[in-house]
């Protein structure tokens, strides 16, 4: 079969598109016959190389966590799916692969598509929106009438998280640049908080939020505790790992990402009594089930900012990493 993959970390040149063995499924998997993926940053951090302190992977490496596509075969012990049926995945970061013809998952972690969607719509909310579920119901526990800030509103998470933070009853703020305002408005942001004017929080000081979902990092920890009211929730989804690599290197950076994470969760309780949460996409085949409703039922929409072939997966890479995506870019990889 085709897979996208890398021999050794580097620039999205490093990405080759070559001929590779088609998996076998063991007990509990699914061979699913793979229509669409989607880059997600993870990617083209783990293909840098940026990500081998905290998660070591054996190259060659076939990258990818998003997938829409038909069950092929499945294996001995599988229960809850038929060959034939269309499904969605976003699998373990242990055992990624969704850039080639085929990838084996375990059934647990697939749920059926939605059948409002293309297989290239569908594969652009599968990561996006397990993370954004899991930080705004559990991490955050969003109510009716909260008032959320979620950074990042016209990206990959952010636009998700606008749908259904509007859909759960919050009044919904979020950080954009203005040729993104009408975009996020659209999508059910109540306030939109140009980012390139200064701090997000300097307007937040007399109307704080009570929920943060946090998709900048480090550099926004201070200004989302002045953002957060007394007792709020916070939910981040990422750390600069490279730039802790860069100044401590790969060894002694995980002492100062081992500090970093222990701030993240002590500090803001000390401070205002925050709650606040580091969310690693956990795989869910129930939750994304909840999602496949919420989909079919109109209360989100994909956001797509181009499809490609797997063959310009270089391509997509670079525009990924120029953080100027509005919503997913989606990878074709077979006709169906």
């Amino acid at each position: 079969m085709q897979a996208a993959r890398i021999h050794e970390y580097g620039g999205p040149e490093v990405l080759r598109v070559e001929e590779v063995d088609k998996p076998s499924p063991g007990p509990r998997d699914l061979l699913i016959r793979v229509r669409a993926s989607a880059v997600n940053p993870v990617d083209w951090k783990v293909r840098s190389g940026v990500q081998r302190n905290i998660m070591r992977y054996k190259l060659p490496w076939i990258l990818g966590l998003d997938v829409s596509g038909v069950v092929e075969a499945k294996g001995a012990s599988v229960t809850r799916f038929q060959v034939g049926d269309e499904v969605w995945s976003s699998p373990t970061h242990r055992r990624p692969g969704t850039y080639a013809d085929y990838v084996c998952i375990d059934e647990r972690e697939v749920a059926k598509k939605p059948k409002n969607l293309t297989h290239e719509e569908a594969a652009s909310i599968p990561l996006v929106g397990l993370t954004a579920y899991q930080c705004l119901v559990e991490a955050c526990r969003l109510k009716k009438g909260d008032r959320v800030l979620i950074h990042a509103g016209a990206g990959g998470v952010g636009s998700f998280a606008i749908q259904l933070a509007r859909h759960l009853g919050a009044h919904v703020l979020t950080t954009a640049s203005p040729r993104n305002e009408a975009f996020v408005r659209e999508l059910g942001a109540d306030e939109v908080i140009d980012y390139t004017k200064g701090s997000f929080a300097d307007g937040l000081a007399s109307a704080p939020v009570d929920a943060v979902l946090d998709s900048l990092g480090e550099a926004a920890f201070d200004d989302n505790l002045r953002a957060l009211r007394r007792g709020g929730r916070m939910a981040n989804i990422t750390f600069d790992v490279g730039k802790h690599i860069e100044r401590s290197g790969t060894f002694f950076s995980l002492l100062t990402l081992g500090a970093a994470f222990l701030r993240l969760l002590l500090l803001p309780w000390f401070r205002k009594r925050v709650q606040s949460r580091h969310v690693i996409k956990r795989c869910d085949g129930e939750q994304l089930g909840e999602i496949t409703r919420l989909v079919e039922a109109g209360v989100i929409k994909p956001i797509i900012d181009r499809v490609v072939p797997l063959a310009d997966i270089q391509d997509a890479h670079r525009h990924s990493e120029s953080h100027h995506a509005r919503g997913k870019i989606v990878v074709k990889v077979s006709e169906g």
